[in-house]
C-alpha cells in the first residue's frame, strides 16, 4: 500500500521569532540614528525631556520602521515567494493574513504613539506612515521606480525622524537651517539605498522593477549615487560655515573627503564594491551626521541657557 506524505500542519499564530523577523530589528538603527541626531541637535536638556526622546525611539524605530517591513513583505509575499522562499511569509511561519493583520496593529500603535507626543509629531508620524504604505502597496507602489522609492525612504528613514525628535525635545518646529540639514541628509540617503540596488540587478530586471541600476545601468548608476551623497554633504557644510559651526563644517568635509577617496573602488566595479562602499561610505556618511547635530546642539544649548 503506497503510503502519502505527510506535511506538519501549519501553525494558526505566528511565534514570536516570526514577529520579530517579520519586523527586522536590523532595518531599525537608519532612523533611530536620525531621531538620536535630531535630539542632540536640538540643544535641549535630554534629561528633562527624558521620556518624550525615549519614546520618539520608540516611535522611530520599532513601530514605524517595523511596521514599513511587515507592510513590504506583505505586498512582495508573491515575489518572495520566487526568489526568497524562506523568508517569514512564504515560507509559512507567518500564517493565513497575519502579515497584514501586524502590519495594520503597528500602525495604530504608532499613531497613538504620535497623538501624545504632541501635533507636530503626530503630523510627522502620519506623513511616514502614509509613505510607508504608499511605497509597498498598491495602485502605488513607490517601490517600482528607483528615483521615486529611494526618495520616500530617504524622507522617511532620515528627515522626518531627525524633525521629529526636535519636536520631541523642544516641543516646537525646529530651525530652518537645522530642518534644510535633515532635508540635505533625507536626500543623501537616496545615494546610500541606490547602493543595495547593486546586488539584485538580474531579479529587478526581470520582475521589472525599475531601480536605479536597472533604469541607468550599473555605472551610471554608481556614479549618481556618489553624486547625490557628495552633493548633500556639501550643501550640509555650506550650512553650517553659513552658521558660524567652522569646526562642524571642517570635520564633515573630512569626513567627505574620505569618501571621495573611496569612490573610484566603488566607481570600477559597482557591483563588486557596493556593499564594501556601505560600509565604508555610509558609515562615514552616518558620523558627518552625528558631527552636524552636535555643532548645531551645542550652539543651541548655549543659546538656551542665557534665555
Amino acid at each position: 500500500m503506497a503510503m502519502t506524505p505527510t506535511h506538519p500542519p501549519l501553525p494558526a499564530y505566528p511565534s514570536p521569532a516570526a514577529v520579530v523577523a517579520l519586523l527586522k530589528p536590523i532595518t531599525w538603527f537608519p532612523p533611530m540614528w536620525a531621531y538620536a541626531c535630531g535630539a542632540v541637535a536640538s540643544g535641549a536638556s535630554l534629561q528633562d525631556r527624558a521620556l518624550p526622546v525615549l519614546m520618539g525611539v520608540l516611535l522611530a524605530g520599532p513601530l514605524l520602521c517595523g511596521m514599513s517591513q511587515a507592510v513590504n513583505d506583505w505586498f512582495d509575499r508573491h515575489v518572495d515567494a520566487i526568489n526568497e522562499p524562506d523568508r517569514v511569509i512564504p515560507s509559512g511561519r507567518m500564517p493565513g493574513r497575519w502579515g497584514l493583520y501586524i502590519a495594520i496593529a503597528m500602525s495604530a500603535l504608532s499613531m497613538a504613539l504620535a497623538w501624545l507626543l504632541g501635533p507636530l509629531v503626530f503630523g510627522a508620524a502620519l506623513i511616514g506612515l502614509a509613505l510607508a504604505w504608499g511605497y509597498s502597496a498598491p495602485p502605488l507602489r513607490f517601490k517600482q521606480n528607483g528615483w521615486i522609492g529611494n526618495g520616500v525612504v530617504g524622507l522617511s528613514y532620515e528627515t522626518l525622524p531627525w524633525i521629529t525628535a526636535m519636536a520631541a525635545a523642544l516641543g516646537s518646529a525646529p530651525s530652518m537651517p537645522v530642518a534644510w540639514v535633515a532635508a540635505l541628509y533625507g536626500l543623501g540617503a537616496h545615494g546610500i539605498l541606490t547602493l543595495n540596488d547593486f546586488k539584485s540587478v538580474a531579479g529587478d530586471t526581470e520582475m521589472g522593477v525599475r531601480t536605479l541600476p536597472v533604469l541607468h545601468g550599473t555605472r551610471s548608476a554608481a556614479r549618481i549615487a556618489c553624486l547625490v551623497m557628495a552633493a548633500a554633504q556639501t550643501g550640509v557644510i555650506l550650512i553650517l560655515l553659513s552658521g558660524g559651526h567652522r569646526t562642524g563644517a571642517s570635520l564633515v568635509t573630512l569626513l567627505l573627503f574620505a569618501q571621495v577617496l573611496c569612490m573610484p573602488r566603488f566607481l570600477a566595479d559597482p557591483q563588486k564594491y557596493a556593499i564594501w562602499y556601505s560600509a565604508v561610505g555610509v558609515g562615514l556618511y552616518v558620523v558627518g551626521m552625528m558631527v552636524t547635530a552636535i555643532a548645531f546642539g551645542t550652539t543651541a544649548a548655549t543659546a538656551i541657557q542665557f534665555i
